[in-house]
């Protein structure tokens, strides 16, 4: 890609001098408009300001590439700034970045999975070369800058005369900047040491560079730089390999290059790779950052399972209280009935055992699944509930590991070890420890847990609805979200049908909340903000949280606590009013499907108290927003004072 092709000399400025990001980034959004490049130079301000509150845009080494994807963009291009005096404050993906050098993307929206995806690609890659970079920095023209852009390298030899090959994979989160700088990284590295990486990029534009099978038959080892899950990994199951996080290579590429080669001239490597593979991991990863991988893994897991057998099952309770087939829904074997089966097994025998399976592969890889499931059906045999699944799935996990780690062979019967001996052994030891070690203490504990449950009422009950609701909208969807989800899935297990109804109704809070405000109060909201908000009701009555995340990255000291204290109102009055719901997933058709009261009285009550919510977390929203808004009108009036007075 020519750089040069989509900018001139006219967007770029050398030496400049910004105080804040804002500044930067409104002064390049200026240089763009002058150009005749934007329809609104505002519109597009906002979509780059509204993708600053999503994630980091500061890079490394004094990097900044903020970017907008939008309609009011005629045409793709970027403009590009050096700074006199660096901006220390800019969130970037390395803490200690200062940023020098800022390029500011403009992608049309209809652009947006190519080339905006393509040009973030080029600029990474080239940008992971130091002396690429020390070339822009150094120009002290508009032009010169223009020139160094997609100035050929010299040093590139025509064709590798390596006796080594290397193959690397690599991917991060966002599939985009840190995926192609470590790329990039590697490859340099490789050429200083005199071996060739050939480089296989798993990011947002899906698998670039796939290794060929001629490739993999030849190399000598493999590289995992990745911090997401490799795809197709078992395509290098007989290479010996080094895993560690994307970032390292930034770091130390011929560190991590050596430590290959090194692998590569020991033969029993590559045997033992299959094996020896599972036990590696991401550098840096504790324990404590396992047993969270572990539970948010299980969970994702049976997200689907839970939902599509609520669905199932309220689709059997809709049919027969609509038109009138109670006595076809009890009837054994009758087509509503085994509806009614289908989503109740699905619900109350696989919920568990894929929780433990998924949480045990998390830790302990495909080996660890056999002993995952087991321990899951266990705990349902002994009644444990959900607390005694993710305890078997803790188990069987780390039983796995731990078989890998001291349990190897290589040759023959490598195959035999992995795929025979470590399920059936980690079957039976864990199956021991649930049902005659732990068995009857968790079923002790879990049915004590569901007894205090059943004994809430009154101002206990109240406070159980509201501390699940504060739950619900703390970091909506996020690790506290999906420990209240857990909880009151377990107490559904066991028989307490409140919790999650409860649940069900705050998790419309904060998409109401913020379609209220935006509507209401539009003039203190960007366009992108109402887009937003447009859509987050539609969300809400399916039951997804998600909606409002947007605000809540933007502003979360005023966003959260305003939804944490409508959440709590209503899962506070679910509770009161003793309302309860057995069927997990089902949304805005959870209303035919409540218990505990009339079914006028509890439906009324429960999207009611959603809706008071809501109410109190909308008028807090706008109240917190106003207050931002002026002091940030005061603050600048401040400034420009200072200024004036300074002139």
């Amino acid at each position: 890609m020519k750089l040069q092709q989509l900018t001139s000399t006219n967007l770029i400025r050398t030496d400049q001098a910004f105080s804040t990001k804002e500044e930067a980034i409104r002064y390049l959004v200026d240089q763009l408009d002058k150009e005749g490049l934007l329809h609104s130079a505002e519109d597009f301000y906002d979509a780059v300001m509204e993708r600053e509150a999503l994630s980091a845009t500061g890079m490394e080494g004094g990097l900044a590439i903020p970017h907008g994807k939008s309609t009011s963009v005629k045409q793709a291009a970027f403009a590009a700034a050096t700074l006199k005096t660096p901006i220390k404050d800019w969130e970037s993906v390395d803490e200690n970045n200062e940023v020098e050098l800022v390029m500011l993307l403009a992608i049309p929206e209809d652009e947006a999975g190519s080339t905006h995806l393509n040009l973030l690609a080029e600029l990474m890659t080239r940008m992971a070369d130091p002396s690429y970079k020390e070339k822009l920095m150094a120009a002290k023209t508009s032009e010169a800058f223009y020139e160094a852009l997609d100035q050929e390298e010299t040093a590139e030899a025509a064709e590798s005369t390596s006796d080594k090959l290397l193959l690397a994979v690599t991917a991060c989160p966002a599939g985009i900047a840190h995926t192609y700088m470590a790329a990039e990284a590697l490859v340099r590295a490789g050429k200083e040491l005199n071996a060739e990486v050939k480089v296989e990029k798993q990011g947002s534009n899906g698998i670039e560079d796939r290794h060929s099978k001629k490739d993999i038959r030849r190399a000598d080892a493999v590289i995992f730089a990745a911090d997401v899950a490799v795809k197709d990994q078992e395509r290098f199951a007989e290479l010996p390999r080094v895993t560690t996080s994307v970032a390292a290579p930034l770091k130390n590429a011929k560190g991590i290059i050596e430590d290959a080669i090194k692998k590569s001239r020991d033969p029993s490597l590559r045997e033992e790779a299959d094996d020896e593979f599972e036990e590696e991991e991401p550098e840096g990863k504790s324990f404590k950052a396992e047993i969270k991988d572990s539970i948010m893994t299980g969970i994702s897991y049976i997200i689907p399972v839970i939902v599509a057998g609520g669905m199932t099952l309220a689709f059997a309770v809709l049919v027969s209280q609509a038109f009138g087939l109670q006595e076809v829904y009890d009837q054994e074997g009758s087509w509503l009935w085994l509806f009614r089966q289908l989503g109740g097994e699905m619900l109350g025998t696989l919920m568990i055992p894929i929780l433990s399976a998924y949480m045990a592969y998390s830790i302990g890889d495909k080996p660890a699944l056999g002993p995952g499931f087991a321990a899951g059906i266990a705990a349902n045999l002994i009644e444990s509930g959900f607390l005694g699944g993710m305890l078997g799935g803790f188990l069987a996990g780390y039983i796995i590991k731990f078989l890998k780690k001291h349990v190897q062979t290589s040759g023959t019967f490598a195959g035999f070890v992995s795929f025979w001996l470590y399920p059936v052994a980690g079957t039976l030891s864990v199956g021991a420890i649930m049902l005659f070690v732990i068995g009857e203490p968790l079923a002790f504990l879990n049915n004590g847990l569901i007894s205090w449950l059943e004994g809430l009422s009154g101002g206990n009950a109240i406070l159980l609805g509201a501390v699940i609701g504060a739950m619900v909208s703390f970091d909506l969807g996020g690790p506290v979200n999906k420990a209240a989800y857990t909880f009151c899935i377990g107490a559904m297990a066991s028989g307490n049908i409140m919790p999650y109804a409860a649940f069900a109704s705050v998790k419309m809070v904060s998409a109401f909340a913020v379609t209220g405000a935006t509507i209401i109060a539009r003039n203190l909201y960007t366009k992108p903000e109402q887009e937003v908000g447009k859509q987050t009701w539609l969300l809400g009555l399916a039951g997804i949280t998600e909606g409002a995340i947007p605000f809540m990255i933007n502003d979360p000291l005023r966003v959260i606590p305003s939804l944490i204290a409508g959440s709590a109102v209503t899962g506070g009055i679910v509770a009161f009013f003793g309302i309860g719901l057995n069927v997990p997933g089902a949304g805005i058709f959870s209303l035919a499907l409540l218990e505990g009261q009339p079914l006028v009285l509890g439906a009324s009550v429960w999207l009611g108290s959603a809706l008071i919510g809501a109410f109190i977390s909308m008028i807090l929203l706008i109240l917190s927003r106003k207050h931002k808004l002026k002091k940030q009108s005061t603050n600048l009036t401040t400034e420009e004072d200072k200024q004036w007075k300074s002139a």
